[in-house]
């Protein structure tokens, strides 16, 4: 019997977000550079984006590169880049077939031309699948987000485009990068870490957390299966008691 048997598809998490972490660690263990880890990284990407689709499961983020990413030697980056090219022009087709919309988020911006160019790309061929929303979280910072909303609606009121007494969550939502995307209900990383290093802090504010010590490039759809039957042994009370659920 698989682990995939065990879970319940009619609670599975709505989306799923994976702090994709251990690549040059695990590429040290094997005496090789932390390019060799971040090159076998993107076949878990693609085991986990097929297990996720195959699953049921709607929205699935994937951490792929923060703002703070920007500090790493300039040849990483570089590599970190032409990889980024390299599995879009790849992975379309897996994407294709298996009917899954790309989306991204983050200072889109910030990216090298080539890289912005081919990621609206894939994003615009992919525009009208259905079946799950695949987000690559790229130069990414939770924190730059926030300012980034703040900023927005402190425009607005200065416009009289927005009362301040209309500011709730729902408006907060609106001016945030994910504001296409339900919020977390699973957050998982990977390599033993068990931090959130600046990702969608106020989308996780409900989702539960999962850390698992394998790296990433070792990490299989089996993995991902036990995360998630993890996730659905747990008592999600939003604030609430156990008798109120009950």
């Amino acid at each position: 019997m698989s682990l995939k048997d065990n879970i319940n598809i009619k609670q599975l998490p709505e989306h799923i977000a994976i702090i994709m972490d251990g690549n040059g660690r695990w590429a040290k263990q094997k005496g090789k550079l932390r390019v060799f880890g971040h090159e076998n990284g993107t076949r878990a990407v693609r085991r986990t984006v097929e297990g996720c689709a195959e699953l049921g499961v709607k929205n699935l983020t994937l951490y792929a590169f923060s703002t703070e990413n920007w500090n790493r030697p300039k040849l990483e980056v570089q590599t970190l880049m032409k990889l980024l090219i390299s599995s879009l022009k790849k992975e379309i087709k897996t994407l294709q077939k298996n009917n899954i919309k790309l989306n991204a988020i983050g200072d889109l911006k910030a990216l090298p031309t080539k890289v912005h160019k081919e990621l609206a790309d894939v994003i615009d061929l992919t525009k009208d699948n259905n079946r799950m929303t695949l987000t690559l979280a790229l130069s990414y910072g939770s924190r730059d987000e926030l300012i980034n909303a703040v900023t927005q609606i402190s425009i607005k009121v200065k416009n009289n485009i927005i009362s301040p007494e209309k500011i709730d969550e729902s408006l907060i939502n609106q001016h945030l990068y994910t504001r296409n995307l339900p919020d977390v209900d699973l957050l998982i990383r990977t390599s033993g870490e068990q931090r959130i290093s600046n990702f969608l802090l106020w989308q996780i504010a409900y989702a539960e957390l999962y850390f698992t010590n394998v790296f990433w490039p070792d990490f299989t759809n089996e993995h991902l299966y036990e995360a998630i039957i993890n996730y659905q042994k747990r008592e999600r009370r939003f604030g609430k008691t156990s008798e109120q659920l009950s």
